[in-house]
């Protein structure tokens, strides 16, 4: 072995043992302290099991901890990284396999500071950061619902694709030093209780910016709270698809949503010019249509009072001919054709789209947004609207990736110069590098 290899093999061994001693002495701390926490008095309570199993909603467990066709809270969930894939665990009590052994203690150190029984520090793809707001009576009510109500399911934790060294897990205890927090929360002086309970259930249990923030060179977020400035909810891309700000910009933002627009979509998946599509279409169906409606409204309130993170200006595109030329048979914009041939009949002529039903195409957030994943992703594959109590009705979309990359390109830059939308056209490249981002090339279907 030559020198540099020698010396590049001890410092890895020498950093190592530090960082294992730093992670398992910071998981035996966070252990021991979680262990002298007082768990529920009573894990048959029906008022505290009915919390529960509000909150287990609250925060879309469900979503990431059950696989595809399997059981829910069971695990197996695959979550693509840049190292590799990854799969949820087991979260039913199953004493084997989930957490039918956890005491109350260990059930605090997985889930807010993100150490498993036994010590083993978590992958940050849990949300614990978040989670570590989450107050103990709310913790309480969760392990009676998680160790009481839900089924106990005997399956086995799928092991990651992640090679090593990328799979060891003693730098989380840098990771977690770093970028996580171990705090309460504090509710803000001089704001109402319905401010305050939108604050704590988004930095919390509903760990929106999850999704919703920007992550930094270590992949976290790099705002867990909009004290620490305008990256929170300020928008990402995640799994091909963007996750718009949730701030105030008036355009790719909620600045011209109202309170009870926010509310309502939440609940419904819908407003009267726009629908839920992609990830967030699963959040509403699996947690958000199930919160009472003084939750939704603190959250909406919540929303509404964030600033925009990006104050240039809004522009609104020039009053234009498009729905006279579409009505009159002038197809001489290129994808101005494609557009009545394929979108007209739900979107009309004039882009207002249908009430609740098919979503407006002018000022649509989604078409005004620089960021064009999500119009290239939803034109590609197409969407489904999820299916609420308050809405049964699932209108969908179909995919259009039958059209050519350019066919494509087209017709979404038809559709964000017209109605008065202003925004860049779209090209072929970026058409073509989220088809082959989104698509299996060997059979041409979906990831």
């Amino acid at each position: 072995m030559t020198g540099w290899k020698v010396k590049a093999a001890l410092l890895l061994g020498v950093a190592g043992v530090v960082g294992l001693g730093a992670a398992y002495g910071t998981a035996e701390l966070l252990m021991r302290q979680s262990a002298n926490l007082a768990g529920p008095a009573s894990l048959s309570d029906p008022a505290l099991l009915e919390r529960g199993r509000y909150l287990a909603r609250a925060g879309d467990c469900v979503a990431c901890h059950t696989g595809p066709g399997g059981k829910d809270f069971a695990g197996g969930l695959a979550m693509e990284t840049p190292m590799g894939t990854l799969y949820s665990t087991n979260i039913t009590p199953d004493p084997e396999t989930g957490i039918g052994k956890y005491s109350y203690g260990d059930f605090v150190a997985a889930v807010q500071h993100g150490v498993a029984r036994g010590g083993k520090p978590l992958l940050p793809a849990m949300p614990f950061p978040s989670y570590a707001v989450v107050s103990q009576p709310d913790m309480q009510a969760m392990y009676a619902y998680f160790r009481t109500e839900v089924p106990a399911v005997h399956r086995q934790n799928t092991a990651s694709t992640i090679p090593w060294p990328l799979n060891l897990r003693w730098p989380l205890a840098y990771w977690t030093a770093a970028f996580a927090r171990q705090t309460t929360f504090e509710p803000t002086i001089g704001q109402n209780d319905s401010w305050n309970r939108g604050a704590y259930l988004i930095e919390g249990l509903a760990h929106c910016g999850a999704c919703h923030t920007p992550r930094g060179i270590g992949m976290q977020e790099t705002a867990l709270s909009d004290r620490d400035g305008k990256a929170f909810l300020s928008g990402a891309i995640i799994d091909g698809w963007v996750a718009k700000s949730l701030r105030g910009e008036m355009g790719a933002g909620l600045g011209r949503w109202g309170a009870a627009d926010i509310a309502k979509f939440l609940k419904t998946g819908r407003t009267d010019s726009t629908a839920a599509f992609g990830g967030m279409a699963d959040v509403i169906h699996n947690s958000t249509q199930y919160l009472t409606d003084a939750d939704l409204t603190s959250i909406a309130v919540y929303l509404k009072s964030l600033p925009a993170a990006d104050t240039s200006p809004y522009r609104v595109g020039d009053a234009d001919l498009t729905y006279d030329e579409l009505r009159s048979g002038n197809y001489r914009a290129p994808g101005a054709a494609i557009y009545v041939e394929s979108c007209a009949t739900c979107h009309r002529f004039d882009g207002d789209g249908y009430k609740e039903t098919f979503p407006a195409l002018a000022q649509n957030p989604v078409v005004l947004s620089p960021q064009t994943e999500s119009l290239i992703h939803i034109t590609l594959e197409g969407a489904r609207m999820p299916q609420t109590y308050g809405a049964a009705a699932r209108f969908a979309m179909p995919g259009f990736a039958r059209l050519g990359d350019q066919e494509i390109a087209d017709v979404l830059s038809f559709i964000r110069a017209s109605w008065g939308n202003g925004a860049p056209p779209v090209t072929a490249k970026q058409v073509a590098q989220m088809r082959a981002s989104t698509t299996t090339p060997s059979t041409g279907t979906p990831k």
